[in-house]
């Protein structure tokens, strides 16, 4: 399982990574979160070197969710020397989000 993040951390594991980070903005009663989960766990897994995933719970990161204007989830946004770089909303299967990232995982 990915590693979560948290407003007190967020700086520091998301904002000043010197590699990218997709950051998955999910809820425990999110079903399509649960489902595409393990997926961008695998990913991680597979391309560790290339990119962290984090998880970032919305229900308790309520400052983080709004900032990044998360009006739907699951999210995931990709940071890169601390800016969004990119966005994916809703849950895909794997080629798909490999797809979505092939510019992150190349």
């Amino acid at each position: 399982m990915s590693a979560a993040v948290t407003e007190a951390t967020f700086d520091e594991l998301v904002l000043k990574s010197d590699k990218p980070v997709l950051v998955d903005f999910w809820a425990e009663w999110c079903g399509p979160c649960r489902a595409v989960g393990p997926i961008l766990d695998k990913i991680g897994e597979e391309n560790s070197d290339k990119i962290t995933v984090l998880k970032l719970n919305v229900d308790e990161n309520p400052n983080l969710a709004m900032k990044y204007q998360i009006t739907s989830i699951p999210a995931m946004k990709v940071f890169q020397g601390g800016d969004v770089v990119k966005t994916v909303i809703g849950a895909k299967p794997k080629p798909a989000l490999e797809a979505d990232l092939a510019a992150y995982l190349a």
